[in-house]
């Protein structure tokens, strides 16, 4: 029977350790601020927008949200950008995703200075991260690394399965994972046979947005699993991508869905505002 991975519990003490954090920069001059633009009335993305302000709030970080109405162009959205990249008092900026169809994705995350964008999705902290640079890495792939450091549970030399390949988990998570000496496979929706590879892997990390992708007779005994996925289920329920009550049997360590990845996410989200405002004033 597996221990649950405790993503809530995890966050809060990092937030406590951040507050104490942020009131020593701000004696010494420093004050964290991040500003978030949300283009649009997409419901799932002011959940989350909101949500990030209120973690904000709570450790001490100034947070600013610019709404934009949906019809919003893309020249409008990147002189915003553009005001804010040359704001000193501002450390962070994120665009919320996703945005409305009229407005390119790829140019407007190019927009934001690499040094601003907390998000890590500026090619520029890709690049730094997979060469073990300093950047910004993904808030989900970090908090990840984060919950395995938290649980003792070693990665180096451990055979690591993910399963998906997006710019905001799977490809970050990879790179990650190899930084911290795992052995890396990558399956998607064109493996082959995923379960051959699942069954070989001491951590299976599994982001491919669909409800059960893994099921037990996919993982080994003893395997610790982390789902990122956030599907609902025929009841209308959170679910991830792991079939949990049945791979809880055989894993060593599991994530729930909710209260797993998705609070470590907002907090390594803040941890990214932290550090930019230290190397802002450290440059």
């Amino acid at each position: 029977m597996a221990t649950i991975m405790d993503g809530k519990a995890l966050s809060q003490k990092l937030k406590q350790q951040m507050k104490l954090r942020v009131e020593e920069m701000k004696q010494a001059g420093i004050m964290p601020k991040l500003v978030v633009v949300l283009v649009g009335n997409d419901p799932a993305s002011h959940v989350y927008v909101r949500n990030k302000h209120k973690a904000c709030n709570e450790v001490g970080i100034l947070s600013e949200v610019i709404e934009l109405p949906e019809e919003t162009s893309q020249q409008t959205l990147l002189e915003i950008i553009g005001k804010l990249n040359q704001d000193s008092t501002v450390d962070g900026i994120l665009v919320q995703l996703p945005l409305p169809k009229q407005i390119n994705e790829k140019t407007v995350l190019r927009a934001i200075l690499p040094e601003k964008d907390v998000d890590g999705f500026h090619p520029v902290n890709v690049g730094l991260m997979s060469i073990g640079d300093e950047g910004f890495a993904p808030a989900t792939p970090s908090g990840i690394i984060a919950m395995l450091h938290e649980y003792h549970i070693p990665i180096a030399g451990k055979n690591c399965v993910i399963i998906g390949r997006s710019n905001i988990v799977g490809k970050p998570m990879a790179a990650l994972m190899l930084r911290h000496d795992a052995t890396v496979t990558s399956c998607h929706s064109k493996t082959k046979d995923l379960a051959q590879h699942t069954r070989q892997a001491d951590i299976v990390i599994v982001a491919a947005g669909r409800r059960n992708v893994l099921t037990a007779d996919m993982v080994k005994e003893g395997a610790v699993v982390i789902d990122v996925g956030m599907n609902r289920n025929d009841e209308g329920k959170l679910c991830g991508d792991v079939d949990f009550a049945a791979v809880k049997e055989k894993a060593s360590y599991i994530t729930p869905v909710p209260g797993g990845v998705g609070p470590m996410t907002i907090t390594e989200l803040l941890e990214n505002t932290i550090l930019a405002a230290q190397r802002h004033h450290r440059a």
